[in-house]
């Protein structure tokens, strides 16, 4: 799994991904406690970006958002378009439409 060079474990991954099964119930606040990321040193958090940002443009765009669960574990559930826009939201700080990596850094120690 790519989050075990992060320092995450399977089993919190799992715990995350369950408590998130459900359409319409991911909160990223939640995820992030969870899974253990944001308890993690600002590298880790950083590598982490990287392995969400799927086509390195160095942002997290809308589309990478969606299957944010999917990057933790093959198979998980796409996030639904209204689940996608509220962690969009939540993480564009400066409104451009996506999220850097100081944004995601800023996010995940939320």
């Amino acid at each position: 799994m790519a989050f075990a060079s992060v320092g995450l474990k399977d089993g919190d991954i799992a715990k995350a991904l369950e408590g998130c099964k459900a359409a319409e119930s991911f909160n990223h606040k939640t995820f992030f406690h969870t899974c253990g990321l944001s308890g993690k040193s600002a590298d880790e958090v950083k590598k982490a970006f990287g392995i969400v940002d799927q086509d390195n443009s160095g942002f997290i765009e809308e589309e990478e958002l969606k299957l944010f669960l999917q990057t933790f574990k093959a198979g998980a559930r796409a996030l639904s378009d209204a689940e996608t826009k509220a962690f969009l939201k939540a993480g564009d700080s400066d409104g451009d439409g996506k999220i850097g990596a100081d944004e995601f850094a800023v996010m995940v120690k939320q």
